[in-house]
C-alpha cells in the first residue's frame, strides 16, 4: 500500500473565506491507500477538507450549504458520498468531523463511516462506532465482520458472525475467507457447507483456499462439483497444481480453459518458471503475445525474468529487459519486485555491470535480497574481492549473505577465510553448518568435516537431510563403509522419514563401498524411485560386474514408465562391457538414438570401444572410431590402446592408436606405459628399451598407484613400493609371511 502523493497546487478563493493560498499537500492521510481505491477529490471537496482539518466548522458548513440545491434526501446522499471520498483517500478524521456536523444521517451514512474505520485499520474505533449505531443492517454487520476477519481477529469475527440477525452471501463469504486466511480450512469448509445459497464467489473462495494450501485433491472435488466455473476458478486450479509441483496437470487444465485472461496466462507462465521449465515459460509467453494479443502485466514479466535467469541465455534476457523498458514497467515498479528480479537475473547470468547499474539506480530502496544476488553474482564469476567489498559495505547482512561468502571461499579453496567468516557469523543455523561441512568435503578434508558434524550436534543444532547427504556422499567417495553405516544408523534414530534425496545418497554410498546388497535393500524398499534412484542402482551393479542384475533393473525401470537418460545408458553399457555381452551392448547402443532420442556422447563411445576390445574385436573397435561423427580425442584413442592388451595382442592397432594419442598429448604417461607393456608381452624387448629411454628423455614418469585404509578415524595411504611408513618393514614381513603360508 502506498500513501497518496498529492501534487502541490495553488488557487485563489473567494474573498468571503479570507484565504489566499491553498495547498492540499499539507494534509496527510491517516492511513496508506491503495492506487485502486483512490478517488480524486474535486475543487469543492478540497475546500471543505481544508476547513474540516483546521476545525473551521462554520466555514465548512457554509460550503456544504452552498452545494447545489436539491431535495433534503438528495443532500444526505451527497454528503454521505463526500464522507466516503474522504475516508477512501485516507482522511478518516476529517470524514468523522463531517459526519458529526451533518444535520441528518441515514443508515447508509453510518455504514460509510464504519467502512472508513474498517478500511484504515482502526478497528477499536470501528467497534465503538458500531456499538453506538442507532440502526444496523446486514451491511453494517458484514462490514465489521470483514474488518475483524481481515485483521486476523478470527475469534471476534466468529462471535460477530454467530450473533448476526441476518446474513447475506457476502457475510458467509467473508467468514469463509477469514477462516481460510487464519489457516482453519476445516472450519471454513464447514461454514461453506452450511451456506444456504452459494454464489460463484463462494465456490471460488473455497477452491482457492484449498489450492493455496496445497490441498489439491479437495480443491479438485469442489471444482468437479461446481456447475459453472469461471476464469477465476480455472486459474485457481492451474495455479494450485503448479504451486504443488504438478505442472503437467496444471497445464492440462490450462489447455482445457475455454476463456483465458492475462492472469490465467501469467499463472501458467509462472508455474513453468518456478518449477524449472524455463523454455516452456518463454514459449508460452510468445504464444500469448502472438496468438492472443494480450498485454502482459508486471507478474508476467517477473516470472519471465526468472525463466531467463534459469535458462542461461543472455540475449533473450536483454530482449526481455528491452520489452520492460518499452512498456515502462521498470519505471512503474512501485513495489520494487521487477528491479529485484532484474538484479537476480543479471547476477545469475554473470552480467554484473548491468546488475550493479540497476542496483545503484535503486539504492534508495535498499533490499537485502538484491545485495545477496549481487554478492552471489560476483562469486559466480570468481570476483571474490568485489563480493567481499559489498559484503563489508552493506548495512544489514542476513544468513544468506554470510553463507554465500563462506561457500564462495570454499569454492576457490580458501578454507581459512571461509572458517574465519563462519567463526564470526552472529547467528549460525543448520544451513551454515551444512555449508561448512560440505566445503570441507569439497576440499577433501573429510576428518575435519566429520569433526564439524560432531560439533554441530554438540551445540544442539539438528542436522538437515542435506547435511547427512553430504556426509554420506563423502563416505561413499572415500569408501568408508563403517562411517557410512554410522551415519545411516544416526539417520534412523533421528529422522522419522527419509526423503528421496537421502535414499539415493545411501544407495550410492553402499554401492561405492562394495555393499551392493545393502544398496539394493534400500532401493527395493523405496515407495517411489526417481531417475536418480534407478541410475544409482544400475551403476552400482555395473561397477560390481553384475550385468544380469543391472539389465533386470533397467527392464524394471522401463516397465515403471521412467525414461532413461544418458547416465542410464552409460551404466548399462559399462555393465555389458565388463561381462562381454557384445550383442546386447550393440542393441542398447543403437536403441539410444533410435528409440530414446539420446545422442551418444564421448563416454558411451568409450564404453563401446571397451566392449569390443574385451570381446577380442579390436579391429572392429578401430573401425567404430573411424566412423564417429566427431574428431576422436585423447580418451577415445586411449581407450583403444588400452584394449589392445586383451586377448590376442594386435600391435598394428596399438601402434596406430598410440601414434594418434601421442600426437594429441606427447607426454601422456599411460600411453607410454601401455605401449611398453605390450612390447614386453610379445618379447619385443629392444622396442621396449627404446621407448623407456624416450620416456626418460621426456621425463615421463608413471604416478604410482595407491590404496588407503581408515583406522580410528584416520586414513593411512600406501603407494606402490612405498617404505615411508614407520611400520613399513613389519607390514611387509607380515604380508610376505602370509604369502609364504599360502604357497
Amino acid at each position: 500500500m502506498r500513501a497518496l502523493n498529492f501534487r502541490a497546487f495553488s488557487f485563489s478563493l473567494s474573498s468571503n473565506l479570507n484565504c489566499g493560498r491553498f495547498d492540499v499537500q499539507r494534509f496527510k492521510p491517516q492511513f496508506s491507500t491503495s492506487k485502486t481505491h483512490y478517488v480524486k477529490l474535486t475543487f469543492d471537496d478540497s475546500q471543505i477538507l481544508d476547513c474540516l482539518s483546521q476545525q473551521r466548522l462554520g466555514e465548512a458548513w457554509v460550503l456544504l450549504d452552498e452545494m447545489p440545491k436539491r431535495s433534503f434526501q438528495d443532500r444526505v446522499v451527497c454528503w454521505t458520498s463526500l464522507l466516503s471520498r474522504f475516508s477512501q483517500n485516507g482522511f478518516i478524521d476529517e470524514a468523522r468531523t463531517l459526519f458529526e456536523i451533518m444535520p441528518e444521517r441515514n443508515v447508509v451514512t453510518y455504514n460509510a463511516m464504519l467502512s472508513g474505520y474498517v478500511k484504515c485499520g482502526r478497528l477499536s474505533d470501528a467497534c465503538r462506532f458500531f456499538q453506538a449505531m442507532p440502526e444496523k443492517n446486514v451491511v453494517s454487520w458484514t462490514s465489521l465482520l470483514c474488518g475483524l476477519a481481515n485483521a486476523g481477529r478470527i475469534d471476534e469475527a466468529r462471535e460477530v458472525f454467530n450473533v448476526m440477525p441476518e446474513r447475506n452471501v457476502v457475510s458467509w463469504n467473508s467468514m469463509v475467507v477469514g477462516l481460510i486466511r487464519s489457516g482453519q480450512l476445516e472450519e471454513a469448509r464447514q461454514v461453506f457447507d452450511e451456506m444456504p445459497v452459494k454464489s460463484q464467489v463462494s465456490w471460488n473462495v473455497m477452491i482457492a483456499g484449498y489450492s493455496e494450501h496445497g490441498r489439491m485433491d479437495e480443491a479438485r472435488v469442489l471444482f468437479d462439483r461446481m456447475e459453472d466455473p469461471n476464469v477465476v476458478t480455472w486459474t485457481s486450479m492451474v495455479a494450485g497444481y503448479c504451486r504443488a509441483g504438478n505442472v503437467q496437470e496444471g497445464y492440462y487444465l490450462f489447455r482445457k480453459m475455454s476463456d483465458r485472461n492475462v492472469v490465467s496466462w501469467t499463472a501458467m507462465i509462472g508455474g513453468f518458471a518456478w518449477n524449472g521449465f524455463y523454455k516452456e515459460a518463454l514459449w508460452l509467453f510468445l504464444e500469448m503475445k502472438t496468438n492472443h494479443e494480450l498485454e502482459p502485466n508486471g507478474e508476467s514479466f517477473i516470472s519471465l525474468i526468472y525463466a531467463c535467469a534459469g535458462i542461461g541465455f543472455p540475449r533473450v534476457a536483454m530482449q526481455l529487459h528491452a520489452q520492460l523498458i518499452i512498456n515502462c514497467w521498470d519505471y512503474n515498479d512501485y513495489d520494487g519486485r521487477v528491479c529485484k528480479s532484474l538484479i537476480h537475473m543479471y547476477s545469475m547470468l554473470g552480467i554484473m555491470d548491468f546488475a550493479w547499474y540497476i542496483f545503484l539506480r535503486n539504492s534508495k530502496n535498499y533490499c537485502i535480497q538484491s545485495c545477496n544476488s549481487i554478492i552471489n553474482g560476483y562469486i559466480r564469476i570468481g570476483e571474490l574481492e568485489k563480493a567481499q567489498s559489498l559484503f563489508d559495505a552493506v548495512p544489514v547482512r542476513d544468513k544468506i549473505s554470510w553463507t554465500s561468502m563462506i561457500n564462495g571461499y570454499f569454492n576457490v579453496g580458501q578454507v581459512a577465510k571461509a572458517c574465519y567468516l563462519f567463526n564470526n557469523m552472529p547467528d549460525i543455523d543448520a544451513v551454515a553448518w551444512t555449508v561448512m561441512i560440505s566445503g570441507h568435503v569439497q576440499n577433501e578434508l573429510f576428518a575435519e568435516a566429520a569433526y564439524l558434524f560432531s560439533e554441530m550436534r554438540a551445540k544442539g543444532v539438528s542436522p538437515l537431510n542435506s547435511t547427512f547427504s553430504v556426509l554420506i556422499g563423502a563416505a561413499g567417495a572415500m569408501a568408508y563403509l563403517d562411517q557410512g553405516r554410522q551415519f545411516h544408523c544416526l539417520l534412523m534414530k533421528t529422522q522419522f522419514e527419509f526423503d528421496l534425496f537421502l535414499q539415493n545418497s545411501l544407495i550410492s554410498m553402499y554401492a561405492k563401498c562394495g555393499a551392493i546388497g545393502d544398496a539394493y535393500g534400500i532401493f527395493s524398499k523405496m515407495t517411489f524411485q526417481d531417475l536418480v534412484s534407478w541410475n544409482s542402482m544400475i551403476m552400482g551393479f555395473s561397477h560390481h560386474g553384475l550385468a544380469s542384475e543391472a539389465l533386470e533393473v533397467f527392464e524394471a525401470m522401463l516397465t515403471s514408465g521412467t525414461c532413461p537418460n544418458s547416465v542410464t545408458f552409460l551404466g548399462i553399457l559399462s555393465a555389458c562391457s565388463h561381462t562381454g555381452l557384445h550383442n546386447q551392448g550393440w542393441e542398447l547402443f543403437d536403441s539410444m538414438s533410435n528409440m530414446f532420442a539420446i545422442p551418444p556422447q564421448l563416454e558411451h563411445c568409450v564404453c563401446m570401444i571397451n566392449l569390443l576390445g574385451r570381446a577380442g574385436k579390436v579391429e572392429e573397435a578401430e573401425e567404430f572410431i573411424l566412423k564417429l561423427p566427431f574428431e576422436p580425442d585423447r580418451s577415445i584413442w586411449g581407450a583403444l590402446l588400452g584394449v589392445c592388451g586383451f586377448g590376442k595382442i594386435n600391435m598394428g592397432v596399438a601402434r596406430r592408436a598410440a601414434k594418434r594419442l601421442l600426437e594429441l598429448d606427447p607426454l601422456n604417461v599411460p600411453a607410454h606405459v601401455v605401449l611398453c607393456n605390450l612390447h614386453a608381452s610379445i618379447g619385443q624387448h629392444a622396442e621396449e628399451r627404446l621407448l623407456r629411454k624416450e620416456m626418460e628423455l621426456k621425463r615421463v614418469r608413471k604416478v604410482p598407484g595407491c590404496s588407503w585404509i581408515l583406522l580410528k578415524g584416520e586414513p593411512y595411504v600406501f603407494f606402490s613400493g612405498d617404505r615411508i611408513h614407520p611400520l613399513a618393514e613389519e607390514i611387509l614381513s607380515l604380508l610376505f609371511g602370509i604369502k609364504d603360508k599360502l604357497h
